[in-house]
């Protein structure tokens, strides 16, 4: 079977990899976080996890029914590493939501035209028009990291980024939209473990693209870019969300639990909404500024 990128992301395993990420991911247990500091020895039980899972879901039909009737705007934010889960988590979300009233905006890089605009601008006309929910699979702040990382854009563009990114979100939620961010932020030897299954299996290569394989040899550059992006965009009236992903059922719940905490919509159940598990779930305090920790 031919592997995507003539199998630079086995191959990076192979020769360039840390030893200690090898020996990680190769003693690694099936249903076993390979974090040693995650704070679950095991994964969740699947019969656990769907069972919540769709008492959960159930809560976001509601919540999308009231916001149809309400007219609300909510709009949810989802950003992380390569392979953190983002895509995974949002299928949930959307699972059993009319897909014209709750919508996934996943854009490619910017066309000739869109790199003369305002940085904002494109994103802006995907925002949510009444009795709308949308879901950001990476956003705004693509400029924030992929674009620092990468060197697609100068210092005096991230500079204003930074500069412009509180205030717009400011805007929206003066406007009345729900905004809620996420960042999933996943270890270094479970993220090379899942991208390495992405390159194995014919129904999952399509998501590994050079920007995957290039970022796999600046995990440290992602780490910095990530801290300075939390540290200077996290604020009072649009904080950060942190879910550790290394357990996806873990972290698809807790995302979960977080956007239906922070909505009152008709017939809410709180029971079942519970809270987020403080343990994988919380601010910035879940997130480590040090280039290779477990948390990166």
């Amino acid at each position: 079977m031919d592997l995507p990128f003539d199998g630079a992301i086995s191959a990076y395993f192979e020769s360039d990899a840390a030893s200690e990420l090898q020996t990680a991911i190769r003693s690694a247990r099936k249903g076993h976080p390979i974090s040693p500091d995650y704070p679950y020895s095991e994964k969740l039980d699947r019969k656990a996890y769907e069972r919540d899972l769709e008492n959960l879901q159930i809560e976001l039909v509601k919540l999308l029914a009231w916001v149809k009737e309400s007219g609300a705007r909510v709009c949810v934010v989802f950003e992380g590493r390569d392979a953190a889960g983002k895509g995974g988590t949002i299928k949930r979300f959307r699972e059993y939501l009319n897909p014209r009233s709750a919508k996934v905006v996943a854009l490619s890089k910017p066309t000739d035209r869109e790199t003369r605009e305002w940085y904002f601008q494109r994103y802006v006309q995907h925002l949510p028009a009444a009795g709308e929910i949308v879901f950001f699979d990476r956003s705004w702040y693509n400029r924030g990291v992929v674009e620092d990382v990468f060197e697609f854009c100068t210092p005096a563009q991230r500079l204003k980024f930074f500069e412009q990114a509180p205030e717009f979100e400011r805007m929206l939620i003066s406007e009345g939209i729900h905004l809620i961010k996420i960042w999933l932020t996943v270890g270094q030897a479970e993220q090379l473990d899942r991208l390495m299954d992405r390159e194995k299996d014919p129904l999952k290569q399509w998501k590994i693209s050079w920007i995957d394989v290039e970022g796999l040899k600046r995990w440290d550059a992602y780490t910095r870019a990530i801290s300075e992006t939390l540290e200077r965009t996290h604020t009072a009236h649009a904080p950060w969300t942190v879910i550790r992903s290394d357990d996806k059922k873990r972290a698809r719940l807790s995302a979960i639990r977080q956007v239906l905490s922070q909505i009152n919509y008709t017939h809410k159940n709180n029971t079942v909404v519970g809270k987020p598990d403080p343990l994988i779930c919380g601010g910035l305090e879940l997130w480590t500024e040090e280039p290779n920790g477990p948390n990166a």
